[in-house]
């Protein structure tokens, strides 16, 4: 599924089109589920110049010479302009391209697409989004506010359920919070007011050390937990049985040696 590393893989490829200028907009009733109407999105994008682009986590800003253009991606949306994708595939979801999964676009004046390719329907644009509800960037995250990510009153919730909540950090998913905590030792079940001095700065380190590494790799499915990821299997640091359980909403791997 895209994650922030998929989604900044899309904020440059939409870098191409700044300064192109948008003749229409479509949008299908999925993708327009956060619209007051299908029409809208076309209504406010019509005409407007593209000045930049951006992104807060795994939302995709577009801006333009009025308003400010959101794209959230669900499970499994691609974006592309015209017949390039900003992403070979997706973990989870298919690498094939379908006319019916497309769930709208723009096109601009030199003739270009830029198209939301969503076969599971959870993709969705937005006009002017809200960003209050969104922590801070998981790629641009410092320490004082990794420190606030980890900050909670009592026991507060397993630390892989904090890493997906997108209020307080924004950007980590599923395989980057698996990740994140299979480097640091860390078991997910650790309830986040429970951790150590030693416990959060390994973290921390993890954090950053996942999100350089696996950017440059290419991908939030690219980690060094990967292989472990399915029933039966087994570590591939230390070879100790992988364990899994549900924790935050999404299927969570780890070690059952190594993650204290």
């Amino acid at each position: 599924m895209p994650e922030i590393l998929e989604v900044e893989s899309y904020r440059r490829l939409a870098d191409r089109v700044v300064g192109a200028t948008i003749v229409r907009g479509w949008a299908d009733a999925y993708s327009a589920k956060k619209l007051t109407s299908i029409a809208a999105w076309a209504r406010s994008v019509k005409h407007r110049t593209v000045t930049g682009t951006g992104r807060r986590g795994k939302l995709l800003l577009l801006d333009t010479d009025g308003v400010r253009l959101g794209m959230r991606f669900g499970m499994t949306g691609v974006l592309l302009i015209n017949d390039e994708a900003g992403i070979d595939g997706l973990f989870y979801g298919p690498h094939t391209f379908r006319s019916d999964w497309v769930r709208g676009g723009l096109e601009f004046d030199d003739g270009r697409k830029l198209i939301m390719h969503d076969p599971r329907r959870m993709a969705r644009f937005e006009i002017d989004p809200d960003l209050s509800a969104l922590g801070p960037d998981a790629l641009a995250l410092t320490k004082s506010q990794f420190a606030g990510v980890v900050a909670t009153r009592g026991e507060g919730p397993p630390i892989k359920a904090r890493l997906l909540d997108q209020s307080a950090v924004a950007g980590v998913g599923n395989l980057l919070g698996d990740e994140i905590l299979f480097r640091a030792g860390i078991d997910p079940r650790t309830p986040t007011g429970r951790l150590n001095d030693d416990q959060r700065a390994d973290l921390f380190r993890a954090f950053t050390q996942t999100m350089r590494t696996l950017q440059r790799r290419g991908g939030s499915h690219l980690g060094d937990h990967m292989d472990g990821r399915h029933p039966g299997a087994f570590c591939p640091l230390d070879g100790a049985t992988m364990l899994t359980a549900t924790i935050g909403g999404r299927t969570t791997y780890w070690c059952s040696s190594h993650q204290r």
